[in-house]
C-alpha cells in the first residue's frame, strides 16, 4: 500500500512520509515550522519504524548539540538513522526524537490517532536560543496503545503538526538518585503530557541513552545548596527524590524552604524509615496493627529477649541498611549471630546501633504504596517483591530480585482494610504529632494466615526498587500533575488510572550479590533484546559505559527487565524471553519471579 500524504497548508516546512510493508519514517527538510501542517499516511503493519529527527538551529547550535549529546544523541540538520520501534501492543512506550523551531517560544504539538488504538502526544517547548535549558528540548513521547489490533490489519493514521504559536509552559523535572527506581520514575514522568523535560542526578548510562532524562553526573546531590541553585538556574518546577538516604537528610526540608517543589517527606516524617523503632512506637501510640515487639542496644538483652521468645524470631536493624538489615532466624544460632552483627561487630555502622527483635509472622507479604498530601491519602495499585536471592525463595534477603503488579492476594476487600487500619491512622497520626507526612507511604505488609488480616511490617518512604518499575509501566495518569498535587496539599478527589495488563520485572545482578562481586564486566545485545518482544522495557540500575561505550556492570543489582502481559503469566513469559537474549555471563537472575500469582491462576 503506498503513503497518501496531504497537506492542509502551503508552509514551506514539509513532513514526508514513505511506506514499505514494514516502515514508516519521517524527513525533514530543515525549515523552521511556523503554521500548521497536516500529513495523513495509511499502514497495514502493526510495527512502525520512526526514525529520530534532528533540524538546523539558528543560533545557539553548539549548546543544542551539546546537551543532546548528554542525553544519548548526536544532533544533526539531517534525519538520524538510528530508529526507534514503535509497537501496538497494549503496553506504554516511548518515541524519542528532537527538533528545535527557529521561532522563539514556540511549541511543537504531535499528536496521532488511528484504529491502532495509538495516542501519542509529543511536545516541546523552546525558549530563546540562549537559555542554557530550552534549547535542547527533546521530544518525548508515550505511547498509549488503548487497543490491540491484528497483526495485517489496515489502519488509517493522521498526524497533525502545529507550531508556531505561544505554548504555555511545562514543568521541568529533576529526579534525585541513579538506580532503577529512578529510571523507572524518569520514563514516568517524561511520558507525562505536562512535563517539559526530565533532568536526573547523577543518573545512569541506561538512563542517559535510553533518552528518559538527560543525567546531571556531576551535581552532589547531598550538597543541598549545589541542588537548589541547580534547580535555580535551570527552572526546575519539580524534584521528586528517590532513595531515602537524602530523604532522611533533609534535602526536602531545603528544597521547600528555597520555594522549589520537592516530592518527598520532611527529615523528620522520614524516619517512618530511618528507624523502625520509631515506626513501632507510632503503631503502638496510634493502634495501627504490627507485630509485637522490643528495641535493644545491648547484645545480652536482646538475646535474652530472644531465649524468652523462641524462634523463628525477626531481627532488624533500626536504621538504613540498603534492604539487607532483617533477618528472619529459624534457630537461635542465626538469631544471636544478626544481633551480633548489628551491635557487637557493627556490620551495618550506625543503622545498627539498635535493633529491633519482633514475633514471627506467618503469610504472605504484599507492597502496598499511597500517595500523601499530608492530610490525604490514595492507594496505588499493589504490587509482590521477591527480596530472597535464590529460586524458591531461598538464600539471604537482597533489596529484590524481581516483583510484579497487580498482587492477587489483595483483593480489594484486603486494600480497603489496609487503607482505613495502617494507611489513614498513620497519616493522622503523623499530623497529629506535628509531622506532617507528604509523598509515597510504602507499607510492607503481611496478610497473616491464622487470622487473615493485615498487619504492618515496615514503612518505606520511598517508591520500592523494583516495585517502582512495574508500577509504572501500568501507570496512565499525568504523573507529574499527581505528584505536584501531593506537594501542594490536593490530593482529595484525584483519581488515577491504570492499566489493566500485569506488569512483571526480573532483576539481573552481578554474581556474588548479595554478597561481594565484581564490576566491569561488559552487558551485550540489550537493544536487540528489549525490541524483540512487545512491551518490553529495561531499567537500569548499576550500569555504566566504558571507555569504548559498551554498557558494563557497576553495582550488585544491575537491570530491571520489564514487561508486560495480559496476565501476570503473560508478561512473566515476556520479561524472561527479554532476559534469556541479554548477553552477559557474569550475570544471574532468579527463574521464577512471579511464581506465586501464576500458581494461583493455574488453580482458576
Amino acid at each position: 500500500m503506498a503513503a497518501c500524504c496531504c497537506y492542509s497548508s502551503s508552509n514551506a516546512a514539509i513532513f514526508s512520509s514513505s511506506y514499505s510493508s514494514t516502515e514508516s519514517s519521517f524527513t525533514h527538510n530543515d525549515a523552521p515550522i511556523l503554521s500548521p501542517t497536516r500529513v495523513s499516511f495509511s499502514s497495514s503493519s502493526s510495527l512502525l519504524h520512526c526514525s529520530r529527527l534532528g533540524s538546523a538551529v539558528v543560533s545557539g547550535k553548539s549548546k543544542f548539540q551539546d546537551r543532546v549529546k548528554n542525553a544519548g544523541f548526536a544532533s544533526s540538520s539531517a534525519a538520524q538513522s538510528s530508529q526507534t520501534h514503535y509497537n501496538s501492543s497494549s503496553s506504554p512506550t516511548h518515541l524519542s526524537f528532537f527538533s528545535v523551531s527557529s521561532s522563539p517560544h514556540s511549541r511543537l504539538g504531535f499528536r496521532v490517532y488511528g484504529a491502532l488504538g495509538f495516542k501519542v502526544c509529543w511536545d516541546a517547548g523552546f525558549a530563546d536560543s540562549s537559555s542554557s535549558l530550552r534549547t535542547n528540548r527533546l521530544l518525548h513521547a508515550a505511547a498509549h496503545a488503548q487497543e490491540a489490533a491484528a497483526a495485517n490489519q489496515d489502519s488509517q493514521f493522521v498526524a497533525e503538526l502545529d507550531g508556531g504559536e505561544p505554548a504555555e509552559e511545562g514543568v521541568v523535572v529533576l529526579v534525585i538518585g541513579g538506580g532503577g527506581r529512578e529510571h523507572a520514575l524518569c520514563y514516568g514522568l517524561q511520558r507525562s503530557a505536562s512535563c517539559d523535560g526530565v533532568f536526573c542526578a547523577p543518573g545512569n548510562a541506561g538512563i542517559a541513552t535510553s533518552g528518559d532524562a538527560i543525567c546531571i553526573t556531576d551535581l552532589d546531590v547531598a550538597d543541598s545548596n549545589a541542588v537548589v541553585f541547580f534547580c535555580q538556574q535551570r527552572g526546575v518546577g519539580l524534584v521528586v527524590v528517590g532513595p531515602e538516604a537524602p530523604l532522611v537528610a533533609g534535602l526536602v526540608d531545603d528544597l521547600t524552604s528555597a520555594g522549589i517543589p520537592a516530592f518527598g517527606p520532611s527529615a523528620a516524617a522520614a524516619a517512618l524509615e530511618g528507624s523502625k523503632d520509631f515506626m513501632k512506637r507510632l503503631c503502638d501510640k496510634y493502634d495501627i496493627p504490627t507485630a509485637k515487639y522490643h528495641s535493644f542496644t545491648e547484645a545480652e538483652n536482646a538475646k535474652k529477649y530472644i531465649q524468652e521468645q523462641g524462634v523463628p524470631i525477626v531481627v532488624k536493624a533500626d536504621g538504613l541498611a540498603a534492604g539487607k538489615g532483617v533477618v528472619v532466624a529459624l534457630t537461635l544460632e542465626e538469631a544471636f549471630e544478626a544481633v551480633d552483627s548489628m551491635l557487637v561487630r557493627s556490620e551495618f555502622g550506625s543503622a545498627g546501633g539498635m535493633v529491633v527483635v519482633e514475633e514471627f509472622l506467618d503469610g504472605e507479604e504484599v507492597s502496598f504504596f499511597a500517595l500523601v498530601d499530608g492530610e490525604n491519602a490514595i492507594p496505588l495499585v499493589s504490587a509482590q517483591d521477591h527480596k530472597r536471592v535464590g529460586d524458591g525463595d531461598t538464600g539471604p534477603n537482597t533489596g529484590g530480585m524481581g516483583a510484579y503488579s497487580p498482587a492477587p492476594v489483595l483483593s480489594p476487600e484486603l486494600e480497603k482494610q489496609v487503607m482505613e487500619s495502617i494507611i489513614y491512622p498513620t497519616v493522622k497520626g503523623m499530623a497529629a504529632d506535628g509531622c506532617r507526612y507528604v509523598g509515597v507511604l510504602y507499607a510492607g505488609v503481611i496478610i497473616e494466615t491464622k487470622t487473615g488480616l493485615p498487619k504492618l511490617l515496615e514503612y518505606n518512604v520511598r517508591f520500592g526498587d523494583p516495585e517502582c518499575q512495574v508500577l509504572m509501566m501500568r501507570f496512565r495518569s499525568d504523573l507529574v500533575q499527581v505528584l505536584l498535587a501531593a506537594c501542594e496539599g490536593k490530593l482529595k478527589g484525584v483519581h488515577l488510572q491504570w492499566a489493566d495488563d500485569s506488569a512483571l520485572v526480573v532483576v539481573m545482578a552481578s554474581i556474588g550479590y548479595p554478597g561481594s562481586y565484581s564490576k566491569g564486566s561488559t552487558i551485550g545485545n540489550l537493544d536487540a533484546a528489549e525490541l524483540s518482544t512487545p512491551g518490553a522495557k529495561i531499567f537500569h540500575a548499576g550500569t555504566a559505559l566504558d571507555s569504548e561505550g559498551n554498557i558494563v556492570a557497576t553495582g550488585g543489582r544491575v537491570l530491571g527487565v520489564t514487561a508486560i502481559g495480559r496476565d501476570v503469566a503473560e508478561a512473566q513469559q515476556n520479561a524472561y524471553q527479554v532476559v534469556d537474549q541479554i548477553d552477559w555471563p557474569e550475570g544471574f537472575n532468579r527463574h521464577d519471579i512471579g511464581w506465586r500469582a501464576v500458581s494461583r491462576l493455574q488453580k482458576v
